[in-house]
């Protein structure tokens, strides 16, 4: 991508510019790399001290940092910066990156009975089987599979090796990354006198409009009924989304996460890297779970929860652990104590 005045990025993009509008960009930054030609962004105060020493053409800020950055240059103030350069980074990809060609790729598998909507892009060695759509505007990867009767939605980019299981489906304009496997069958088996039975999974995923889902991430099917996951999901790499989960709304999911079958995540929720879910239970919306948290009981509250346990036998834990949960009213109990003693 060519070199674009700050005057153009404004247009686009909005917010108040200060100082020359001619200064070229070429590249964005963060503000302790930044050269002449790149723009960067403050949105955390910790960093202010930056703002004194990097050599960035453009910074993004705060109204509260409106009069130290410009006392540096050029400026655009936003009432969001971290927001503003969200939107600035798609809307240089968007000028910067090579556009996906529609077409089928000759060495890809599509059966006579898939359906492909207008402008749909199949990549090399990518198989589309029967009865499965495609919608308008949709990329299929290299070596990307969709099954059986599958609905991938209009906009909807999947990565290469991702594998989108029989009957599943996805929304509009959402992104799967290298090797996620939506669809595969739940953990689900039923002991035997030694041995496991397995639990036919005969339900399915159904996956929202905006959805994310990142590398070798995974969403199991459903073994009765459907694995949900909602509109404006977020999920990293690495994530482990067991069968019948629910996920509502515009919830972000970080690494290595794992949510057992048949929980329920409420709307608005984020999940810190390597939480784990216990089965069976529901969290209400608007919680938020710092990482490595086990939670083994439903939240019903909104609100931050953390906690880390280390192991030990389960009797012994089960004890400590409920010990600990009163230690706060013993601790005020003991309190009271000493104000009464002499």
């Amino acid at each position: 991508m060519g070199e674009v005045e700050l005057r153009e990025i404004v247009a686009r993009l909005g917010g108040e510019l200060l100082g020359d509008a001619a200064i070229r960009i070429a590249r964005i930054a963060t503000l302790d790399t930044a050269a002449a030609d790149a723009i960067a962004f403050l949105s955390n105060p910790m960093y202010a001290k930056q703002l004194a020493t990097t050599a960035a053409g453009c910074v993004i800020v705060a109204p509260t940092f409106r009069e130290q950055a410009a006392a540096r240059g050029a400026v655009i103030v936003s009432d969001d910066p971290y927001l503003y350069f969200a939107r600035l980074t798609q809307w240089w990809a968007g000028r910067s990156r090579p556009a996906v060609m529609a077409g089928v790729h000759e060495t890809a598998q599509v059966d006579a009975g898939a359906e492909l909507g207008d402008g749909v892009a199949i990549g090399p060695f990518a198989v589309v089987e029967a009865g499965a759509v495609v919608a308008a505007g949709a990329s299929i990867g290299a070596y990307a599979f969709v099954g059986r009767g599958a609905l991938i939605g209009a906009g909807t980019r999947l990565g290469p090796r991702v594998s989108v299981l029989y009957e599943t489906s996805l929304g509009e304009r959402c992104i799967v990354h290298p090797g996620a496997v939506i669809g595969a069958d739940g953990f689900g088996f039923a002991p035997d006198r030694g041995r496991w039975e397995k639990i036919e999974q005969l339900g399915s995923v159904r996956i929202g409009n905006d959805v994310e889902i990142g590398a070798n991430s995974c969403i199991d099917r459903g073994a009765v009924g459907d694995t949900v996951v909602g509109d404006g999901v977020k999920i990293d790499n690495l994530v482990q989304i067991g069968h019948n989960v629910r996920i509502g709304d515009h919830t972000a999911i970080a690494g290595c996460v794992g949510i057992a079958g048949s929980a329920v995540i409420g709307a608005h929720c984020m999940l810190g890297g390597g939480v784990g879910i216990s089965g069976h239970v529901t969290i209400a919306d608007r919680v938020v779970i710092s990482g490595a948290t086990q939670v083994s009981r439903s939240i019903a509250k909104a609100g931050m929860y953390s906690g880390s346990f280390p192991f030990d036998d389960n009797a012994s834990w089960e004890k400590n652990a409920a010990t600990l949960r009163n230690l706060h009213a013993l601790r005020e109990r003991v309190k009271a104590l000493e104000k009464k003693s002499p």
